[in-house]
């Protein structure tokens, strides 16, 4: 690939790239790896096929158990102390109307107006903090691929029958993983913080499956091959 195929696969800024051609800047140890990571998988076929969004901000990639990660690209939610959960509630009402499909289940799930309140103001996102808040809010951008990606789905009834007929038929459950990038003081790519969440999704008297909020956000303790 020329540098500006390699520039665009890797989401480096081609600027980057012709700066470090020029001895101007040195290239990152993290990215050697990055590209080591990128032959081997591709030689075992564990790489997917090239899945990214239009604007290159969301990406999928598998790690080397085969695993998809979903990669958040771009930091727009950042909040020096505190997340703007109302800006994160806007930004998600772009979503209400659409579905995405699950693949492994071929699970259809809907994105309704009740989701974008309760992902931004729900007990699970008052009591965030810190990088944890971040990963969620920044989770926003990539709601079509993280469903696209969940997996380990499980179901309980509606106990407690709070949610009338929008929770009538229960409530599944799917694991997720995402990356954020994390840079150092100069603004280069330094690492990929990877985070889980539960996909908590509402079974509704229409019988449909809607997406009611994305919970338990937590950091994985180590960084998968070829993402440090």
């Amino acid at each position: 690939m020329n540098r500006r195929e390699f520039a665009e696969y890797f989401g480096i800024p081609y600027r980057t790239v012709q700066e470090w051609e020029l001895g101007h800047r040195e290239m990152p140890g993290y990215l050697l790896r990055l590209m080591y990571y990128h032959e081997k998988t591709k030689e075992k076929e564990q790489l997917l096929p090239k899945m990214q969004s239009e604007d290159g901000k969301i990406s999928i990639v598998r790690d080397v158990d085969g695993k998809n990660i979903v990669i958040i690209n771009d930091i727009r939610f950042r909040g020096k102390r505190k997340i703007k959960w109302d800006e994160v509630e806007k930004y998600l009402r772009e979503y209400v109307k659409k579905y995405y499909e699950i693949e492994a289940y071929s699970d259809k799930i809907y994105i309704g107006k009740d989701f974008p309140d309760e992902f931004a103001h729900s007990r699970d996102s008052e009591k965030l903090s810190g990088a944890n808040a971040k990963a969620k809010a920044n989770a926003a951008q990539a709601i079509g691929e993280l469903i696209r990606t969940a997996t380990n789905k499980s179901m309980s009834e509606d106990h407690e029958n709070k949610h009338g007929t929008r929770a009538q038929n229960g409530w599944y459950r799917y694991d997720v993983r995402f990356g954020i990038p994390v840079y150092d003081q100069n603004e280069d790519l330094e690492r990929y913080n990877i985070y889980t969440v539960k996909m908590l999704v509402r079974h509704d008297a229409d019988g449909k499956l809607y997406l009611y909020d994305i919970i338990r956000t937590k950091k994985e303790t180590s960084t998968p091959s070829g993402l440090l």
